[in-house]
């Protein structure tokens, strides 16, 4: 442990990687308040409901059209400066949040809410595939796990911080659409805080080291773009693993997310003392996420220099499906929030290797495009995950059936990587 607190102070002590981090840390903040105020204007506004495959549609509607944008971020990622994207487009993040929150306001539904939504979404695209590609010009190559833990960790941290700071302030603003409209046009404030950070960077600091700037980019070119950053990251074997592994997990993690969900908001409806239902029992169990991913921050780091990221992988796909069976069984507030640590520990130990894997192998003029088909991936997984799952569970969200179906899946998925990802002698 004492090798891993060397090595996050040594990155804390580069002006430029503090000030990437800061970035990250407003951005993502400010993504927590919004997501809290969208889940609570859709499942939780009294104003309102949503069965589970109501649910599962906006999430359907914000993701996957937002997903569309990853081909065309990938190759800007690689052709424009990365500190000008991050800049602009918190900046638009910014005015487009106020947009939301006038539709909450006026009681909008339907396509118009989430096209709204949507462009909040879009945007955001460019920033976690922004930071995620510039984060190499911030640190070394040998510090690239370490990097990742500390950068990653803390970014879904600041965002269940966000999430937090809403819950808290949501008593004050009120339960209906204007107390959700208040909330979710209180995230411009870290939105453009974060473009304040990033525009103290030089304009070519981020990179793309070699940019191929045109002055138009075709339909054509961007998708020869995709293909291109597609095609780099799958001849790379390692590389290929990592990208089949977080596109599984999230899979698994898209049904556990739609359970939880529906558990808060129709099984756990009674609960009191330590364990509430409601929007409060799904922030405790969103708060034992974050504290599972600073877990995973601390111990990948030095469990990686030991293993490699291979057999830490299998172990966390192993062990944390286990438990996310054992506690799934038990159908109950406190097990819920146990497992949101396990899931989070898990995820966020997985992620970590995943960004490093790709940092290490992908060069810098193909890894905007390749992160982009990265993010695309996860999001299609997960909703594809979420569709069929709301399909399945009822509106209370109690499946045993389904959640030892996850718990089987990611199992299988440790054996999978472990195949994909084995030296050819």
């Amino acid at each position: 442990m004492a090798g891993a607190g060397t090595a996050v102070r040594g990155l804390l002590g580069r002006r430029d990687f503090r000030r990437l981090l800061g970035t990250r840390l407003l951005a993502q903040f400010g993504d927590g308040v919004f997501q809290a105020a969208l889940a609570g204007t859709v499942l939780f506004n009294p104003q309102h409901a949503a069965d589970p495959v109501d649910v599962a549609a906006g999430f359907a509607v914000l993701l996957l059209p937002y997903s569309l944008v990853g081909p065309f971020a990938g190759v800007w990622l690689d052709r424009w400066s990365r500190r000008q994207i991050l800049l602009r487009a918190n900046l638009v993040r910014g005015l487009l949040v106020a947009v939301v929150a006038a539709a909450i306001l006026a009681g909008v539904q339907g396509p118009a809410f989430y096209v709204a939504g949507l462009a909040v979404f879009a945007v955001n695209r460019f920033v976690l595939s922004a930071l995620s590609a510039g984060l190499p010009h911030t640190t070394d190559e040998t510090a690239l796990v370490p990097a990742n833990a500390l950068s990653t960790t803390s970014g879904a941290v600041a965002t269940v911080a966000g999430g937090g700071a809403a819950l808290v302030l949501s008593p004050v603003t009120g339960g209906g659409d204007a107390g959700y409209a208040a909330l979710a046009l209180s995230a411009a404030l870290p939105y453009l805080g974060a473009a304040a950070v990033v525009a103290a960077f030089g304009r070519g600091a981020l990179g793309p080291d070699h940019a191929a700037r045109t002055a138009r980019l075709s339909a054509r070119a961007v998708l020869a773009g995709m293909v291109s950053g597609a095609r780099h990251a799958w001849r790379d074997r390692p590389a290929r693993a990592a990208l089949t592994v977080i596109a599984l997990h999230r899979c698994w993690f898209g049904v556990l997310t739609l359970m939880t969900l529906l558990l808060h908001r129709g099984t756990f409806t009674n609960g009191s003392g330590l364990f509430p239902g409601g929007l409060t029992g799904l922030g405790q169990v969103l708060a034992a996420g974050a504290l599972g991913t600073l877990g995973a921050a601390a111990v990948t780091p030095v469990v990686v220099r030991r293993t490699g990221t291979r057999a830490w992988i299998g172990a966390l796909l192993v062990v944390g499906g286990l438990a996310q069976l054992g506690l799934g069984l038990l159908v109950s507030p406190p097990a819920t929030v146990a497992a949101g640590f396990v899931l989070g520990f898990l995820g966020q130990g997985v992620k970590i290797c995943v960004d490093a894997t790709l940092q290490e192998r992908m060069d810098d003029d193909h890894r905007g495009r390749v992160f982009s088909v990265y993010d695309t991936l996860v999001n299609v997984s997960f909703v594809a995950a979420l569709v069929v799952s709301a399909f399945v569970l009822p509106s209370g969200g109690v499946s045993r059936p389904l959640v030892a179906v996850v718990g089987g899946g990611y199992v299988l998925t440790a054996v999978l990587h472990a195949r994909m990802s084995r030296e050819r002698v």
